[in-house]
């Protein structure tokens, strides 16, 4: 029993330890850089680079399509799909909803984003080293690899777990934030997720973003 005990014991600590380490390896991968035009708490006005991406696009739910495109886009960037080198993983995975007669492009990067009839875009962002034309072309037929023009996006940062309610909120709230500023969205929103499962929801970074049409601060 004792023997028992301390090998348990010793699992529980190597576990913990691997968590941690994984939990600073996500924290630490690069992020898209972009240009703080204006800050009002937990607002921002952003100028975006041009970015370029994978992504997959599936039907359901939010957590559905997020759960079902993360596993696609890990292969492709793990290189188990394919041939060439891993690509180095990058935050945040971006989700949006597609319009109803939106096509999507045959490359791309991860995001999250929901359409009128329940479709969504999961995206990855790729490092900023790479041109799609240094990308490796997908070995599954999901993955598309695109390159998403500068633009200027609003966001709202929030922490804690996503759920459907806690997004709708901060939404909400951007949508508010937006309004005063005369900022016309372009588009579905944007669901940016930074952290993976094992962070605690106090130090989660998730945003809600829209791409913008004017800047007038």
């Amino acid at each position: 029993m004792k023997l028992f005990i301390i090998l348990l014991g010793s699992a529980l600590v190597v576990g913990f330890i691997a968590m941690l380490v994984f939990v600073y390896v996500i924290q630490n991968v690069e992020k898209p850089d972009y240009q703080v035009v204006v800050q009002d708490g937990d607002f921002e006005l952003r100028d975006y680079p041009p970015l370029v991406v994978a992504e997959v696009s599936g039907s359901g739910s939010r957590q559905q399509s997020l759960s079902s495109g993360f596993g696609p886009l890990a292969r492709y960037i793990f290189a188990k799909e394919r041939g060439g080198e891993r690509i180095a993983m990058t935050a945040p995975v971006q989700q949006r909803a597609l319009a109803a007669d939106e096509k999507i492009a045959m490359t791309a990067p991860v995001t999250q984003t929901p359409t009128n009839d329940g479709n969504w875009s999961v995206q990855f962002i790729m490092p900023a080293e790479f041109g799609l034309e240094d990308l490796p072309p997908p070995g599954n037929d999901q993955v598309r690899l695109d390159k998403i023009p500068a633009r200027s996006v609003a966001a709202v940062r929030f922490s804690g777990r996503t759920n459907d309610q806690a997004i709708a909120e901060q939404q909400a709230r951007l949508e508010a934030w937006m309004a005063e500023r005369g900022l016309e969205s372009r588009g579905e929103p944007i669901y940016a997720y930074y952290n993976d499962p094992f962070t605690p929801g106090p130090l989660r970074r998730n945003e809600v973003l829209f791409e913008v049409s004017s800047q007038q601060p």
